[in-house]
């Protein structure tokens, strides 16, 4: 899939003249907590995958992206975005996400008290393509504290979370290696969104990575 990337000057970093920034983890010891309402919470850390752009590429080309449609109220509409999912199992289209999800498991693994296992990737095109307010409320999720892990490459887009019923919203800029991880209630109480813009944007890819039986 042909698109168009404007690269970061963070992952050229440290590279010289003839060399790609592959991609590799920083640390997590550098993850923000942000208390939210009724038990959810959310961490950041940004720039922690570095080589993003190169991890961009790869993955616009090589994921076998598929558009579904989806039955709303009384018609059947397009979902604004590109999908691919990676079960419990499955190889995942590159090195950085297995080493990422293994990382995330252990360094979550006493609160969680599971490791994640599966990755849902969304292409996001452009300023066109979003997610509507939502949780991650399929499975366990709906019932029980649950997290849900997202590393962004690409062009930055806005996240934007709010309490489930209406509230203050909360915005997080996210893209080129960003993560962000949803827990507690987050699913339960809390609503999250990534919007249209009219601005032009480039594309993005999300990875997100959850512990099994929470889609």
């Amino acid at each position: 899939m042909s698109v168009a990337l404007q690269g970061s000057l963070l992952d050229l970093v440290g590279v010289g003249s003839g060399e790609t920034a592959e991609p590799a983890l920083r640390p997590l010891d550098a993850v923000e907590r942000i208390p939210l309402s009724h038990g959810a919470w959310v961490d950041l850390r940004p720039g922690w995958l570095t080589g993003a752009d190169l991890l961009f590429d790869h993955l616009a080309e090589d994921v076998p992206w598929h558009a579904e449609r989806r039955p709303m109220y009384d018609r059947v509409v397009d979902v604004p975005r590109l999908l691919s999912f990676y079960d419990d199992g499955d190889e995942l289209p590159h090195p950085v996400l297995a080493t990422a999800r293994s990382a995330l498991s252990e360094r979550y693994r006493g609160e969680l008290g599971e490791p994640f296992r599966t990755a849902g990737l969304c292409f996001y095109r452009d300023g066109r393509d979003s997610v509507a307010w939502h949780g991650d409320r399929i499975g366990r999720g709906n019932t029980e504290d649950t997290m849900v892990a997202i590393i962004s490459i690409g062009a930055p887009r806005d996240l934007l979370l709010r309490p489930r019923g209406g509230g203050t919203t909360q915005r997080h800029r996210l893209g080129h290696g960003d993560l962000l991880v949803m827990g507690g209630s987050c699913q339960r109480t809390w609503e999250h969104a990534v919007p249209k813009t009219a601005k032009p944007v480039g594309p993005r890819i999300s990875i997100q990575f959850r512990p099994h039986g929470v889609r």
